[in-house]
């Protein structure tokens, strides 16, 4: 089997999808995507496709090391996410070829279902607790909210009671048993998580999500280690060796690998594999599309320490198009009790309707994450 085209399609309402054909009519379908870049990540795909074609798709681990050492300059958003977008549609084609899901060909199961959580509210968190109600009256155990909108480095303390007001409201209004997460995006500085890290506490959150930035995490140790509430971060890493500090420092208790970001089914399993050796969770982040919610419920399938899956069905991104659009038969991420089961069709378990990829393509997107400002013109973290 060789492969004969590489072929990317931008599609509504912030997602990048890729098709990898093949000499004998075998399709593999991947998301390579960086928000609000797909542009960019789309030239990547190209110009990697270079080492692809002509090449067997079944070689998958030298393909991947090729395609990650061959070019001198290595990781980062934009190479990760086109090389994980190319890995999840070879995982797809040597499946399809085989007649298996690709969880079969990385070991077999330990989980035949996994529980998901549902996004409320928008960036800025308003109106969350009538939207926390509406998902856990559709079945959902687990929501996730972002926390707070602008924050300065040191900020009033009315940020913070909005945020502990916000968090109040839905914990209230779903009771004690479902899980809140609260993202705080990136936003907070280091002075104001001390605060909301405290603060937040007696609400009993399922985690906190990136209470700093990554890159500040090794001058935060003390406070998220000391918290008891878990800390979830990992989606802004993109290679094993971006997580190996995290994982060493003890401070992060849940990892949050993109596989549309982190260089696909291969990386992340190697990412979350290590995490489990330090006993750290997994929550694979995925605000994305079909294909790479796929690909995530095929590494959820087979990691231990996997315990609850991202997904974007209504989340705030999705104005145009939604989860379900683009596949031929949207009942395989049907969600019940909270859970959704892992695919247990061929490849990534997904038939792709290509016939509206195409006609979404026509119109494409110029998604652009969105610039904040504070009140006295400086930027805001978004």
């Amino acid at each position: 089997m060789r492969i004969t085209g590489v072929t990317t399609y931008t599609v509504p309402p912030r997602w990048l999808f890729l098709k990898i054909e093949t000499d004998e009519g075998v399709v593999g379908w991947g998301e390579p995507v960086v928000e609000g870049r797909a542009a960019t990540v789309a030239a990547a795909v190209e110009e990697l496709s270079d080492h692809l074609v002509g090449q067997d798709p079944r070689n998958i681990e030298d393909l991947w090391t090729v395609l990650y050492r061959g070019g001198f300059y290595r990781g980062g958003p934009i190479l990760m996410s086109a090389l994980a977008g190319i890995d999840q549609a070879l995982w797809d084609i040597k499946g399809k070829a085989l007649g298996v899901p690709v969880h079969e060909l990385l070991g077999g199961k330990v989980r035949d279902r996994i529980r998901v959580y549902s996004w409320i509210g928008g960036d800025r968190p308003t109106e969350t607790a009538a939207a926390a109600r509406a998902a856990v009256e559709r079945g959902f155990s687990a929501v996730k909210m972002n926390g707070t909108a602008e924050l300065q480095y040191v900020d009033s303390w009315d940020k913070v009671d909005l945020c502990l007001e916000s968090v109040r409201t839905v914990r209230e209004a779903v009771g004690p048993d479902v899980g809140i997460g609260v993202d705080f995006h990136g936003r907070v500085h280091k002075p104001m998580a001390k605060v909301l890290l405290r603060e937040l506490e007696p609400y009993r959150l399922m985690f906190i999500e990136e209470p700093v930035l990554s890159e500040n995490v090794d001058g935060f140790l003390d406070p998220l280690r000391s918290t008891s509430t878990p800390i979830a971060l990992g989606e802004r890493l993109f290679s094993r060796w971006d997580f190996k500090d995290v994982l060493a420092s003890g401070a992060v208790d849940i990892i949050q690998p993109d596989p549309s970001h982190c260089g696909g089914i291969t990386e992340a399993r190697k990412i979350a594999h290590m995490a489990e050796a330090y006993d750290v969770a997994l929550a694979l982040h995925c605000p994305l599309g079909p294909i790479a919610l796929a690909a995530c419920l095929q590494i959820d399938a087979g990691c231990y320490n996997a315990f609850i899956q991202e997904q974007s069905l209504g989340i705030h991104y999705n104005e145009s198009n939604d989860l379900l659009d683009y596949l031929a038969d949207p009942s395989v991420f049907d969600y019940e009790d909270g859970m959704v089961r892992i695919p247990g069709g061929p490849g990534l378990g997904i038939e792709v309707n290509e016939d509206y990829v195409l006609e979404r393509a026509r119109e494409g997107h110029r998604w652009r994450s969105p610039v904040w400002r504070h009140v006295d013109g400086s930027f805001a973290e978004w």
